[in-house]
């Protein structure tokens, strides 16, 4: 299919865009926005683009998202980056899992995959959540067996252990071998993003609307909620070999 020179050009515009802020906004760039949503072959472009750059492109609603492949470490993070930039130094693998674990346990005590929005609060306190982690941790370690942990592919015991080794500090602390702190560069990652906005005075962790947006249109999928919930959920049936 043969594309008029002006199409090319206004797709390289919207590419270029996403690369630099991996969102395109109907609201900052409706021109942009527009050529994208009234022109087949302009979307056929930037789609192209993306899949060469190893991501996809995305409209939910009002926004356009460029969205890495899970193995494209130019576009996201690779596990040794995001060992660096959440856990301490010399951290090991059940330090990464552990931050993993918290991302996951926030986003489902925020949403919850069901109704026309999966979001059933708009924000969470951080005392709160820190009970919840320690909660959660400990329902895990004694509710299921190591094989039984390892069948739902979540190593609650060396999770809880790399938790328990993080010391407390009431005072702000804010060294990654603290739980607060831990949990700080943890929220300050996730804002930087724009996944959530913390505010650090109130201890308050909002959503935002690209997260909603991911969150309603993307990641809460039912297969992927399924996968999740039975990991969480009270009535998990372990399933016999």
């Amino acid at each position: 299919m043969a594309y008029e020179f002006d199409e090319v050009r206004k797709s390289q515009e919207i590419f270029y865009n996403l690369l630099k802020y991996h969102t395109l906004e109907e609201e900052k760039e409706p021109g942009l926005f527009n050529a994208y949503l009234e022109s087949e072959n302009i979307q056929n472009l930037v789609k192209s683009q993306g899949e060469a750059a190893d991501s996809r492109i995305e409209r939910y609603g009002s926004v356009l998202y460029l969205i890495p492949d899970e193995d494209n470490y130019y576009l996201g993070f690779s596990k040794t980056e995001l060992k660096q930039s959440l856990c301490k130094s010399q951290a090991t693998d059940k330090d990464y899992y552990l931050s993993q674990f918290v991302i996951l346990l926030l986003l489902m005590e925020l949403y919850d995959g069901k109704g026309a929005s999966s979001k059933t609060r708009d924000f969470i306190k951080l005392g709160e959540f820190q009970n919840i982690i320690s909660e959660r941790l400990r329902e895990g370690c004694e509710k299921y067996s190591e094989e039984e942990q390892q069948n739902y592919e979540v190593a609650f015991f060396p999770m809880m252990e790399a938790y328990e080794a993080l010391k407390s500090d009431k005072n702000g602390n804010r060294s990654k071998t603290t739980k607060e702190g831990f949990l700080y560069h943890i929220l300050k990652f996730l804002e930087n993003q724009g996944l959530i906005d913390y505010i650090e005075k109130d201890e308050m962790i909002l959503t935002t609307k690209k997260l909603d947006n991911l969150m309603d249109w993307n990641i809460l999928n039912q297969n992927n909620y399924k996968r999740v919930e039975r990991i969480f959920s009270d009535e998990i049936e372990i399933e016999e070999p």
